[in-house]
C-alpha cells in the first residue's frame, strides 16, 4: 500500500528544507490546482495570478514554521485565504470595512476569471455560488471541489468545527435562495436542484 498523500507532503516538505529544490517543485506542482482553483471563482482576473504566487510566495517564507499539525494542502489554502481576505479588506478601506460574513464576490466589483460550464445548470450554480457572502461561498467550495470535511475547511479558515458545520449549512441554504431567486426558468431551477450536488462537484473539472 502507498503512502498518504498527506505523508508524502511531509516527506516532500523534509526534503525541501533540507535542500532538496526538486521536492519543493514537486509540492507546488502537485498544489497549484488546488490554490489557482481557490481564487479563480473569487477573485478578479487581474490579480489571480499575482494571489497564487503570493500564497506560494508565503509558503516557502514560512516553510519552517509548518509543524504538520492539518495537512499541507490545508496549510496551504489557509494562507490562500488570509490573502484573499486582506485583498479584499485593502481594497474596500476607503469605502466600508470588509465582512466576508455578509459580502459576496458579485458585491465586490469585477467579475473574478470567467468559468467555461458545459451546463446552464453549472453556469447558474456558479453565479449562485458568487452570490453568497464569501465566508460561505469559500466553505461550500473547500467541501465541494476539494472534498474536505467540516474539520478540514474549519482548519483552512481558522474557526472551530462547530462553527464550520453551522456555515456549511447555511451556505447551502444561501446558495439555493439564490438559485430560486437568479433561475431564468422554472425548469432550470427544477433540473438545478434535483441534483444541485452533482451540478457543485462538476463544475471542478472546469476550473
Amino acid at each position: 500500500m502507498g503512502a498518504e498523500p498527506g505523508q508524502d507532503d511531509i516527506a516532500l516538505l523534509a526534503a525541501w528544507r533540507g535542500g532538496d529544490a526538486s521536492a519543493g517543485s514537486r509540492l507546488f506542482e502537485r498544489h497549484y490546482p488546488a490554490v489557482a482553483r481557490f481564487f479563480r471563482t473569487k477573485a478578479p482576473d487581474e490579480a489571480l495570478q499575482d494571489l497564487v504566487q503570493k500564497t506560494f510566495l508565503a509558503c516557502v517564507e514560512g516553510r519552517d514554521r509548518f509543524r504538520g499539525e492539518a495537512a499541507f494542502r490545508t496549510y496551504l489554502l489557509g494562507i490562500a485565504y488570509r490573502l484573499l481576505y486582506n485583498f479584499y479588506a485593502k481594497r474596500r478601506r476607503e469605502r466600508a470595512r470588509f465582512d466576508p460574513s455578509t459580502i459576496s464576490v458579485h458585491d465586490l466589483g469585477p467579475s473574478p476569471s470567467e468559468v467555461v460550464a458545459a451546463r446552464d445548470e453549472q453556469r447558474l450554480v456558479l453565479a449562485a455560488l458568487r452570490r453568497i457572502p464569501l465566508e460561505h461561498q469559500a466553505m461550500l467550495e473547500l467541501f465541494y471541489w476539494e472534498g474536505m470535511t467540516a474539520a478540514q475547511a474549519a482548519a483552512v479558515v481558522g474557526v472551530p468545527v462547530g462553527t464550520a458545520k453551522s456555515r456549511i449549512r447555511r451556505a447551502r441554504q444561501l446558495m439555493r435562495q439564490e438559485l430560486e431567486r437568479i433561475a431564468t426558468t422554472p425548469a432550470l431551477l427544477e433540473s438545478t436542484l434535483t441534483s444541485l450536488d452533482a451540478w457543485a462537484r462538476g463544475l471542478r473539472e472546469r476550473l
